[in-house]
């Protein structure tokens, strides 16, 4: 198999603020993206990224990727406004080459470690679908429908934040994919959520993730990603 990580780049969104989306944003002297990527190109069980993009940033990735000469990075891919159809243009990257595992993590996730990599990656050996989450440290609440009550409280112990990356066998998120596109309804949140929907007899694993694997959300995320980094740094 080759394991192809995906860096999920596409989104346009400024809720930083500025002009750029924040896989763009420098943190600790290099991009969120360039962050993100430097992992996976350091990785020995990644052969092959492939970096989603919207197309209105196609040139600034160009000269990112240029900049850095990873040498694994080997297609950029236009990416649209809706999550799932950067994971699409992955999906379609790989055809006709279907005897690949795609490997899907969010740009703006630029702390995941090499120890939550591998794990996904020797996952892939007995599973199709392969999820990262760690176990929620708050009451979540579930509105009753139409209302501002309380409709019920689920057990925290059973609950769970995901996180990227999430990895698949190429033959799976495939077909759920194609079943998913059929669905008048279809509004994935994430590809783990796509395979439970649309493949429900395939079981999704689940790696431990880290607190440290954070996602860019608000601007002090930067700030706490900088800190992080530099802590790293001196380890």
């Amino acid at each position: 198999m080759t394991n192809i990580a995906v860096i999920l780049a596409g989104g346009s969104g400024h809720r930083f603020g500025g002009g750029l989306p924040k896989q763009f944003l420098k943190v600790a002297g290099k991009t969120v993206l360039e962050h993100s990527v430097d992992t996976f190109e350091r990785n020995a069980g990644i052969d092959v990224i492939y970096i989603v993009v919207h197309p209105d940033y196609m040139d600034m990735l160009e000269s990112i990727v240029q900049n850095n000469q990873w040498s694994k990075v080997s297609r950029l891919l236009k990416g649209g406004d809706e999550r799932y159809l950067s994971s699409m243009a992955a999906i379609e990257a790989c055809r006709p080459e279907t005897d690949v595992c795609l490997v899907f993590h969010d740009a703006v996730r630029p702390l995941v470690s090499q120890r939550i990599i591998n794990d996904v990656i020797t996952a892939l050996d007995d599973n199709k679908a392969v999820a990262v989450a760690v176990p929620a440290t708050d009451t979540i609440l579930e509105r009753e429908t139409g209302t501002s009550y309380i409709g019920r409280i689920p057990d925290r112990r059973m609950l769970m934040y995901v996180q990227t990356p999430q990895a698949f066998r190429y033959e799976t998120i495939a077909e759920a994919y194609r079943i998913g596109l059929q669905d008048k309804d279809f509004q994935p949140t994430d590809d783990c959520g796509v395979v439970r929907k649309y493949l429900p007899q395939e079981k999704i694993y689940i790696v431990e993730g880290e607190d440290e694997n954070i996602k860019l959300t608000y601007p002090k995320d930067s700030w706490l990603v900088e800190r992080i980094l530099a802590q790293r740094d001196k380890g």
